[in-house]
């Protein structure tokens, strides 16, 4: 084995890179086999991949799921699109102007630390049960970070850049387009990968009160008929669906800024 494998910030081939990951997916469904099959677990807390398995072709065949999949992926996209588009703008204010950061980072900073669960019976009493609320938990699970994750991108640009900019005759709002927001791109295009990721961890929570579809009210549905076999399959569903827009994301990212990409990225 080689040691540059494990040199802190060494670079490895893609394929040794590709490899590990499919290596640890490997062992992973290898222990899960040795605690099903070997019957070392009770089959009602943990099934056998064959049974899980068999639950997703049924899911699948029914048709049922797709539709699932269907509006879950909808009230994702639309809470994250709307806190991005809330969001963007305001960390990229607050990261440049320090009127901006004295006046929303106190706030911002302060909500972010509530869980976004606990807004679930207010946002009920406010919009009531439609789709707006499942919606709005979304929104309010990746708002805050967002905004101050894009916030502390803005302010890692070189201060350099600024004053040249500035001495070359730019005006304050040339500034901000041809000079900040080109420099924040590749870390706010990051940011929306990272928070991204965060909405789909939201779902289930946005799902869990006052929904008759998606894949949040699936899980909850099998838990309370006992089938832990449809629990696996939506969480591997929203799993795998969370993965396919992290690919997404690092394509665009190579795709806009493959002066930036480093192996394995």
């Amino acid at each position: 084995m080689e040691t540059k494998w494990f040199t802190p910030n060494k670079e490895i081939s893609k394929m040794i890179y590709t490899s590990a990951g499919f290596v640890t997916f490997i062992v992973v469904l290898g222990i899960w086999s040795l605690l099903s099959y070997g019957g070392f677990v009770n089959p009602l807390f943990l099934p056998t991949p064959t049974a899980v398995l068999a639950a997703a072709i049924e899911l699948f065949k029914s048709g049922e799921i797709l539709s699932d999949i269907g509006i879950s992926f909808s009230r994702v996209l639309t809470g994250f699109l709307v806190a991005a588009f809330i969001g963007i703008p305001l960390g990229i204010l607050m990261g440049s102007l320090r009127i901006m950061e004295g006046a929303f980072e106190p706030l911002i900073g302060f909500i972010r630390y509530m869980p976004a669960s606990a807004f679930i019976p207010l946002l009920i009493l406010w919009i009531g049960l439609g789709e707006t609320e499942k919606m709005a938990v979304i929104f309010l699970g990746t708002f805050f970070q967002l905004t101050l994750m894009v916030m502390d991108v803005t302010k890692n640009v070189q201060n350099d850049l600024i004053d040249v900019s500035y001495t070359l005759g730019a005006k304050n709002f040339q500034v901000f387009t041809k000079v900040i927001l080109p420099a924040s791109l590749p870390g706010i295009v990051d940011t929306l990968r990272i928070t991204f990721g965060w909405a789909w961890t939201y779902l289930v929570v946005a799902e869990i009160v006052g929904a008759s579809s998606g894949l949040g009210y699936m899980i909850m549905q099998a838990s309370r008929f006992l089938q832990p076999e449809k629990i696996i399959v939506g969480i591997l569903i929203i799993g795998l669906l969370g993965l396919i827009t992290d690919i997404l994301f690092k394509s665009i990212y190579r795709a806009s800024f493959s002066w930036m990409r480093k192996d394995g990225y």
